[in-house]
């Protein structure tokens, strides 16, 4: 979250990218899932009223992650900035949370989706560059040619966080914005949340485009194709299966998710 966001690039830019895979769909979503414990529980227990701090918060992280994304050339540090931006759409539940139980589910949902949407893009990332050494946006043009299953890969991911329908990161947006805007009934700020989150979305389809014309529409200096790695497509295949098939049919996750909230918001379970 910004402003405690400075050390993330670096890492994700630094480290293997498996390994950024597993910062992205693992230990981040620990943190989450305790910040929410702690948020929910804490402000019900001490009558805090945390939500339109949060919400500030929410706002700042989306936008800076996503304006800060749109500007990268090295795939990492882009996919990293994305990151940031997708926790500033997770807040937009846990700022809301005091008010709306749909509100936490839709923040559970979205951390579940990100969780596999942005592994799969790293994997993916670590497929191009194990494999062709390259991790610079002008050097990916026509890997859809060159490496057509994780390229594919890729793209189906890319466009789930973006949010496009019917992959899994639509559902969870939409259940995240439409929370905010039902929270407005008691919150008149919530709905700008929702607004926020809309746009942020909209440019974050802009960066993510840029990488698919890329790999697609543009030429690129070889189009002979290479051996993809096979740790690499079996990722890749399962990836897909899992964004497109819970965007296809969502119910099973969001129900998960609901079924997680009451252990959240009950307050009787504090020792």
């Amino acid at each position: 979250l910004v402003p405690f966001h400075m050390w993330l690039p670096d890492t994700y830019e630094g480290a293997p990218p498996t390994i950024s895979a597993l910062l992205a769909a693992g230990t981040k979503k620990a943190g989450f899932a305790a910040a929410l414990r702690v948020i929910i529980m804490g402000a019900i227990a001490l009558d805090l009223n945390w939500s339109f701090a949060l919400a500030i918060i929410a706002i700042v992280t989306m936008t800076v992650g996503n304006l800060a994304a749109i500007m990268q050339k090295n795939l990492p540090r882009m996919l990293a900035y994305s990151s940031i931006g997708h926790a500033g759409y997770i807040l937009i539940g846990l700022s809301i949370a005091p008010f709306s139980q749909i509100g936490i589910q839709a923040s559970l949902f979205h951390i579940l989706n990100h969780a596999v949407m942005k592994a799969s893009a790293f994997i993916a990332v670590a497929g191009i560059i194990t494999t062709l050494s390259v991790s610079h946006i002008d050097k990916i043009r026509g890997l859809g040619k060159r490496m057509p299953i994780t390229s594919l890969g890729l793209v189906i991911s890319l466009l789930a966080l973006a949010g496009v329908p019917p992959l899994n990161g639509f559902w969870s947006k939409l259940m995240l914005f439409g929370a905010a805007i039902n929270a407005g009934s008691t919150m008149s700020w919530a709905p700008y949340l929702a607004v926020a989150g809309v746009l942020n979305s909209a440019l974050s389809l802009a960066y993510y485009g840029w990488i698919i014309r890329k790999m697609y529409f543009e030429e690129g200096e070889s189009e002979k194709r290479v051996k993809e790695p096979k740790s690499i497509i079996a990722v890749m295949i399962f990836s897909i299966i899992f964004i497109v098939g819970i965007g296809v049919y969502p119910d099973p996750i969001i129900e998960f998710a609901k079924s997680a909230v009451p252990v959240l918001t009950n307050v009787a379970t504090i020792h």
